[in-house]
C-alpha cells in the first residue's frame, strides 16, 4: 500500500480508505479531506492537551480541510467497532464539534466534496462559488455506494444535525473539563 505500509489503523473501513486514497494518488477523494497519520497526537499536544483520558478518547485519522483541521473518532464508549463512533470535526482556529455518528455517515457527508468551515459556534459544509470536483471523488462516491449502500447527500447540513442531535450535547460535556482551564472554551 505504498504511503500507509500494509495496515493503516485498526478499523478495516479507514484501511479500505487508505488503499483508495493510495490508487487516486495526488487527488483528494473530497476536497480538503486526506488520511494522516492515525492517532497522531501532535497537534492536541502543541495547544497543551495532553491528559491522558482526553488523548485516549480522541483520535485523529484525517485532516478536515485545507487550513489544517481535523476529523478524529471520540471514543464516547468502550465499543469494539471503532467505525460506530462518533466523528468530531476539530478546528484549526478552534471549535469542536460532532458532525457524523459512525465513519459511513461521515463519508457520506463527505460525497458533498466541499471544504468544511469549522467555526466555534458552527460547522458548515456548504459550497462557495464555482465549484469542480475533486480529482478523486468519482472513485470516493462509488466507493461509498458499493461499500455501504449510501448515496451522496444532498442535504450536509441534516447530517450534521442528526448527529449533533444524538451525540453534540454529551460531547459538549465531556470536552468542556479538558478545554475549559487552557481557554479555550
Amino acid at each position: 500500500m505504498g504511503r500507509w505500509l500494509a495496515v493503516y489503523s485498526p478499523v478495516p473501513e479507514l484501511n479500505e480508505l487508505a488503499a483508495l486514497q493510495e490508487r487516486t494518488g495526488s487527488h483528494f477523494l473530497s476536497r480538503g479531506f486526506e488520511l494522516v497519520e492515525y492517532g497522531d497526537r501532535m497537534s492536541f499536544e502543541a495547544l497543551g492537551l495532553t491528559d491522558p483520558e482526553f488523548l485516549s478518547r480522541l483520535i485523529i485519522f484525517a485532516m478536515a480541510n485545507g487550513s489544517g483541521s481535523n476529523y478524529a473518532l471520540w471514543r464516547v464508549d468502550d465499543r469494539d467497532d471503532l467505525a460506530a463512533l462518533p466523528i468530531i470535526a476539530l478546528g484549526d482556529e478552534g471549535g469542536e464539534h460532532v458532525v457524523a455518528r459512525d465513519l459511513p455517515e461521515l463519508f457520506r457527508l463527505l460525497t458533498c466534496d466541499v471544504d468544511p468551515l469549522i467555526g466555534h459556534d458552527e460547522v458548515s459544509y456548504e459550497a462557495y462559488g464555482d465549484h469542480e470536483p475533486s480529482g478523486g471523488h468519482e472513485a470516493f462516491v462509488d466507493w461509498v455506494r458499493t461499500r455501504f449502500g449510501l448515496e451522496p447527500t444532498t442535504d450536509p447540513a441534516a447530517v450534521v444535525t442528526a448527529a449533533q442531535r444524538e451525540y453534540g450535547a454529551r460531547f459538549d460535556v465531556w470536552v468542556k473539563p479538558f478545554l475549559e482551564p487552557l481557554g479555550y472554551c
